[in-house]
């Protein structure tokens, strides 16, 4: 499969579920596989039971995570579509990434010298949107703290590559229709680019 386009709203009819389903249709459309996992929709629990932390003899993943690593397996692109709360992704997509992206699929097993990546020659893009604009989140330093904390750490426990952090700022409910239509028809491009580069 080409893509899995993960993405984090509780509400469907949301921006950004309407951004991770224009990025799909993009994909599709130039014959790319994309599939979407919607962590709300499919009540994805994000937390990491005791039994799955791997410091300890016999830790198992539960059966959930076993499933979900499955169907992911022949990925070669993960986009991560989520908004930013307080200049972070939601507690379900860290949930998600703490489960599935960890030991056994993100990474081998400890040994001398640290941890293997399992994920290399695989790519990572993320979208994500904000109340605030992108120029007062960079300013306040939020989007480099974000990036080194999150992106750029999954990038090198896992061994993917990043190959874009994009975030649309000043998304408000009182957005008029036609400015939303237009970022929407634009990402559906970027989609179809995306098909076109790695699908």
């Amino acid at each position: 499969m080409s893509f899995a386009i993960i993405t984090a709203h509780p509400r469907r009819r949301s921006f950004t579920h309407s951004v991770a389903q224009v990025i799909a249709d993009g994909a599709r459309s130039k014959g790319a596989q994309a599939v979407i996992r919607d962590l709300y929709r499919m009540r994805f629990d994000p937390r990491l039971h005791a039994g799955e932390l791997p410091d300890h003899h016999g830790f198992q993943v539960r059966p959930d995570v076993v499933a979900e690593r499955a169907a992911l397996s022949d990925v070669k692109v993960f986009v991560l579509v989520y908004p930013l709360w307080f200049n972070a992704p939601p507690a379900i997509l860290k949930g998600y990434v703490d489960r599935v992206f960890g030991m056994g699929f993100g990474y081998s097993p400890i040994r001398q010298g640290g941890n293997q990546p399992l994920l290399t020659g695989k790519k990572l893009l993320s979208l994500t949107s904000s109340g605030a604009p992108q120029a007062w989140i960079e300013r306040s330093g939020a989007w480099v703290a974000m990036r080194r904390h999150f992106d750029d750490h999954l990038a090198a426990v896992t061994g993917l590559e990043q190959i874009g952090h994009h975030n649309i700022g000043g998304i408000h409910p009182d957005m008029e229709r036609e400015k939303i239509k237009t970022l929407l028809e634009e990402l559906r491009t970027h989609g179809e680019r995306l098909a076109a580069a790695y699908g």
